[in-house]
């Protein structure tokens, strides 16, 4: 699954392509209802965790009636709200190019009036979405801080995990609930419980303010050092740049233990973990 600084390089891409333009042609295969016109204007392109974000709004060539087909009344807007899951990813071409992938996995296409085109294959979720200009969010939008921003609220995310998470809830699956902060996925859970010494079965209750914010620094460093191009690096200590995550098997690099895999939560998500170094605080063995 494409973790937060994927997205964050894909609407990167999508920036100059979209951003200030308008928009000839608009396809969602799967969505009923009306679509955004001809003449809307793609007003922003954002990347929220692991949420990838079309802003859409009424423009210079979009008449009364364009907007009433949109239903986009005073001070709200439209979002196109992608998420990838396994399967999806978007794609640049200039109009007339031919598509590397096939059109039958088409689930969205943006065409501007310049001859560019997003298109968006394979997203398990696509959905347009009512946003109020007045905040610049959605109403449906829940997620927490983006760990991937320059300047996130840390202290929100720490605030959180006792918001969002119930006390026996195991910190792996904690850093995965994008309402306590977006963009962490199964390796940098891996990576950034590693580097902070911390078993994936440790309970949030036993966590203490100061190690929830260590988590969640450690997260933003690391998401924020990969949004560059080239392979993902959480550490210089290993061939291939991670320290534990796809290692199981392996020894560790901080004290040459085994690392292990284990499954966890509802949709039983894969973490590596070192069973030597990673503890439950408090607790001798890593394994208890």
């Amino acid at each position: 699954m494409p973790e937060g600084d994927t997205i964050w390089r894909t609407a990167a891409r999508l920036k100059p392509v979209l951003e200030g333009k308008t928009i000839a042609d608009f396809r969602a295969p799967r969505l009923a209802g009306a679509l955004p016109p001809p003449g809307s204007v793609v007003t922003e392109v954002e990347a929220k965790g692991k949420y990838l974000l079309v802003h859409l709004g009424p423009g210079s060539h979009a008449g009364p009636e364009a907007g009433a087909e949109i239903d986009v009344g005073d001070g709200v807007s439209l979002t196109l709200e992608t998420h990838m899951v396994m399967t999806g990813s978007w794609h640049i071409y200039r109009a007339g190019e031919r598509w590397q992938k096939s059109a039958r996995s088409l689930r969205a296409l943006i065409e501007t009036v310049d001859g560019w085109q997003a298109v968006c294959f394979g997203a398990p979720h696509v959905t347009l979405r009512r946003r109020d200009r007045a905040t610049g969010r959605m109403a449906s939008d829940r997620l927490g801080p983006d760990l991937c921003s320059p300047d996130p609220d840390l202290d929100g995310a720490v605030a959180a995990f006792g918001q969002c998470a119930e006390p026996d809830t195991p910190i792996a699956v904690a850093l995965l609930d994008q309402r306590i902060c977006c963009g962490v996925g199964n390796v940098y859970k891996s990576e950034v419980l590693h580097a902070c010494g911390l078993a994936p079965t440790t309970p949030v209750s036993v966590l203490s303010i100061d190690q929830r914010r260590t988590l969640v620094e450690t997260a933003h460093r690391l998401l924020r050092a990969n949004l560059g191009s080239g392979p993902r690096v959480t550490t210089s200590d290993t061939p291939g740049g991670l320290a534990v995550y796809g290692r199981a098997g392996g020894p560790c690099s901080r004290c040459g233990a085994l690392v292990a895999r284990i499954v966890q939560g509802e949709h039983a998500r894969s973490t590596y973990y070192c069973s030597g170094c990673q503890v439950v605080p408090g607790v001798t063995s890593p394994d208890s």
